[in-house]
């Protein structure tokens, strides 16, 4: 801790901390007498308070500008005195938020405006050319200065005095960067490959209707195997065509037979632990941030020209797009690599960061740090980095890393200007209650989604109930325990919103994101490994079968894990973010072996597409049409009621087989299947009575005859009625 020093932890508050009290004679009688330098100003201390031999409270009668050199002589002493907690007060706030002001480097062919918020640097200076600028100090400590000339691609940084220590620091509105973070780069996006604003991004009717799949730049491309030239980068998923040596097809054309609508991208913005000249030293996910309008140089086929990575990334996106194929962006607005080093609180120390009452900074994230997303200026970048991803990449929605450590009014305004699109723009995220120093009342949590309408949440419970607490190593659910959690399955697979079935998970069916597997902890091949280990392989394939059909056959969106569709593992280890590609990479050799399952899993992505049954969007409706059936313990059996269709699923999660009395007779056809054996019957059911195989899940479906209208049975001389 610095001593000898003076704190403005609140508007007419000092904490004074000296090294020696005896530099203090008699303090309790003699004045302290604090000065403003410059403005040969002097401020009057009303009162003060020995806290311990080391700390002093005073409080003043006058505020106190923020941002100047003000000096306090005591005794001996003559201490600086420096914005400290005030920060983090409503007075700051009030009278220093400037959420209407454009930072960054604003690039034309004419100039370049520079714009740094930092109220309480005393200096401010841009360093670029090997020249230095100075900046001048606006209102709300809005820091200015235009540069004639064309600066697009030049690096830059500021240099900013503050709290009487001067170093470099870069802009954390840059929207490129040099190699390894090492300076902010100028960027004119007019100069820069466009992406196609003229209706590129992917129709879709509505969100309901989306499936999603969790993907990893480097993880997609990196095996040999996988045929792509660019592999590990940007490029690599804009390459189409591609295939295995036996020329099974792999990337972009693999995601596009897949039937998925939107790739979900974990991070990637620029972020720590790789180095982006020699990426294949080191692997990492990206939940490391450190730039977040930058996109990531080591996913860049020529990292050390910063302008590349923008171009390649836009050429990613439009391949995507030209497929119709929406991007989910990965966001990680709750953290920061490491605080002390992050721009933001070199330009505001103490600002971006929350705290808990006592001074002691939240770690509710885990990581040492969260960002206070209900400050204005932290709302205000993260609404700004959302705006230049709409805007400028065309991303079709994102998903919000931790978000229950996110503010609600940050969410809705996010929401807001996601709502101005005319394309739906996708929002969905983690939302767990975390210890972080934020009233429960007022973080976007799943337990608060009734005030985040339009919002989705990961649903933990869905994943918990089909495979087994994840915290609990060999903790089994619905697939892998004989049918645990029953009586949990008609929740769960018509929205885990409906009041009838218990406390509702979310407030409305089109909140829930349905998984079972995703980036973070083991996948679901190998916690089967751990949950059934005495099982064999054959039948540990089937119960991920039945996991994996559970998913894609309940309501809400369902979210699958690149790779889930043909048993994928990460060799066992529970938490690979930065394990190297023979853990994390792609395994095309794998997608080879695993056609049938493949098949099966495209079968049930085309069902889910063609019918709107599979994607209600009302509690209403879903009453109206989902209804769970008799079926012999623990099978689960329930119908949809379509407009034209009927359909009646089973799922078995044992080793028996059982017969069936289907609810309705008449010509009932098997839809989709995980037997690979031939039906003993065929694939029609003439009647109502059929089987179940071990470990079966089976999609029967029954076609009406179409009512007749009143002017087709008047045509036909019946009589109606």
């Amino acid at each position: 801790m610095r001593k000898n020093i003076a704190w403005m932890d609140d508007v007419h508050v000092l904490t004074v901390i000296v090294e020696n009290i005896t530099d203090i004679p008699d303090y309790t009688n003699e004045k302290p007498v604090l000065f403003w330098e410059d403005k040969k100003k002097y401020f009057s201390v009303t009162s003060q308070k020995k806290i311990d031999d080391c700390t002093f409270i005073l409080e003043m009668e006058d505020v106190l500008p923020i941002g100047e050199e003000l000096t306090l002589a005591w005794g001996k002493l003559k201490l600086p005195v420096f914005p400290r907690a005030i920060v983090r007060t409503e007075w700051f706030e009030e009278h220093f938020a400037a959420t209407d002001i454009d930072l960054g480097a604003k690039c034309t062919t004419d100039s370049t405006i520079f714009t740094v918020w930092s109220p309480t640097a005393t200096s401010l200076k841009l360093a670029m050319n090997s020249k230095m600028y100075a900046l001048d100090k606006t209102e709300n400590g809005v820091w200015r200065v235009e540069i004639e000339g064309d600066w697009h691609g030049y690096a830059y940084e500021y240099e900013v005095t503050i709290n009487g220590v001067t170093e470099r620091v870069n802009d954390p509105y840059a929207k490129s960067m040099l190699a390894n973070s090492e300076k902010g780069v100028i960027v004119n996006f007019s100069n820069m490959d466009q992406a196609d604003n003229a209706g590129n991004r992917p129709t879709i009717r509505n969100l309901q209707d989306a499936i999603i799949y969790e993907l990893h730049v480097r993880d997609a491309s990196i095996q040999q195997e996988s045929g792509i030239l660019n592999r590990g980068k940007f490029l690599g998923l804009a390459e189409k065509g591609t295939a295995t040596p036996n020329g099974f097809s792999t990337g972009l054309s693999y995601l596009k037979e897949l039937g998925i609508t939107h790739i979900q991208l974990l991070p990637i913005n620029d972020f720590a632990r790789v180095d982006e000249l020699d990426p294949n030293k080191q692997y990492n996910w990206g939940y490391d941030p450190l730039y977040f309008q930058v996109p990531e140089g080591s996913y860049s086929i020529l990292p050390e020209k910063p302008l590349a990575r923008i171009n390649e990334f836009k050429a990613m996106i439009q391949a995507f797009h030209r497929e119709g194929l929406s991007v989910i962006l990965d966001v990680v607005y709750n953290h920061v690599f490491i605080m002390e080093k992050s721009p933001f609180e070199k330009l505001v120390p103490g600002y971006y960061f929350r705290y808990h009452p006592n001074g002691q900074l939240s770690n509710g994230t885990g990581v040492g740090n969260d960002i206070a997303t209900e400050r204005k200026m932290a709302r205000k970048f993260i609404l700004d980095s959302v705006d230049l991803m709409i805007q400028e990449y065309q991303v079709d929605g994102f998903r919000f890393d931790l978000m229950g450590a996110i503010d609600m009014e940050t969410m809705k305004q996010i929401q807001a200007r996601c709502k101005e699109e005319e394309t739906p723009i996708m929002l969905l995220g983690e939302g767990w209650e975390l210890p972080t120093a934020l009233p429960s009342a007022i973080k976007s949590t799943s337990f608060n989604s009734h005030l985040l309408p339009g919002i989705r949440f990961f649903n933990d419970y869905f994943r918990d109930s089909i495979k087994g607490n994840l915290f609990t190593e060999e903790d089994t659910g619905y697939i892998n325990g004989e049918g645990r959690f029953l009586e949990r399955m008609p929740k769960l697979m018509c929205g885990s919103a409906l009041e009838e079935h218990g406390d509702p998970f979310v407030s409305d069916i089109i909140q829930t994101v349905n998984y079972v597997e995703c980036h973070d902890n083991h996948t679901l091949w190998d916690r089967l490994q751990l949950t059934n280990k005495h099982t064999e392989e054959p039948v540990r394939k089937k119960m991920h079968q039945l996991a994996t059909g559970i998913v894609l056959l309940s309501q809400g969106v369902p979210f699958l894990h690149a790779g889930q569709e043909w048993f994928r593992s990460k060799q066992g280890d529970e938490n690979s973010y930065i394990s190297g590609d023979q853990i994390n990479q792609l395994d095309w050799n794998k997608r080879e072996q695993e056609t049938d399952n493949i098949a099966y899993i495209k079968a049930l992505i085309a069902l889910r597409k063609k019918y709107d049954v599979f994607r209600m969007t009302s509690k209403q409706e879903v009453r109206r049409r989902f209804h769970t059936i008799e079926a012999p313990h623990p099978v689960f059996g329930f119908t949809l009621l379509g407009d034209k269709d009927d359909f009646t699923i089973y799922i078995n999660p044992t080793n028996s087989k059982f017969e069936l009395h289907l609810p309705s007779s008449g010509k009932w056809n098997v839809a989709v299947t995980n037997n690979s054996s031939i039906r003993e019957k065929g694939p029609e059911i003439i009647g109502e009575f059929t089987f179940i195989d071990p470990y079966e899940l089976v999609v029967f479906q029954k076609t009406r005859k179409p009512v007749p209208t009143e002017a087709e049975v008047t045509s036909t001389g019946n009589v109606i009625g």
